[in-house]
């Protein structure tokens, strides 16, 4: 078994989808629209089959207070192959304007990572 995709909902589906494509060579699917229900979704898929559903629709309240913790789904984690990449996203990302809440380090556990916001305020731990 495996994960087959993850979805999130946005406010900004097309800044959304450019930073998923920008940041983490994710290839979108063309737009899908649902008149009936006003909604909207990309699919962006990665190199190794994984998919994240962006999802839009008017009316699905915003979450305040992103910054901080809360139940349910917390970050999910993108490996890009290397420490150096990790430190080399992390500072474009920096450099690009976006919100690092997590500088690139070795946890406890043993993973080398930094944690990142995308422009949602989604938590992404960039890992090797």
């Amino acid at each position: 078994m495996r994960i087959a995709h993850i979805a999130i909902w946005v406010q900004d589906l097309e800044k959304s989808k450019s930073f998923y494509e920008r940041y983490f060579n994710g290839k979108s699917n063309a737009l899908y629209y649902n008149p009936k229900k006003n909604f909207k979704s990309y699919f962006i898929s990665f190199a190794d089959g994984a998919q994240l559903e962006l999802m839009h629709k008017p009316e699905i309240p915003v979450l305040e207070a992103k910054e901080i913790e809360h139940t349910g789904l917390t970050h999910f984690a993108i490996s890009v192959g290397s420490k150096k990449k990790v430190d080399m996203l992390t500072n474009q990302i920096i450099q690009e304007g976006f919100t690092v809440v997590g500088e690139p380090r070795t946890t406890g556990d043993g993973f080398y990572e930094s944690v990142i916001l995308d422009p949602e305020g989604n938590r992404i731990e960039i890992t090797i």
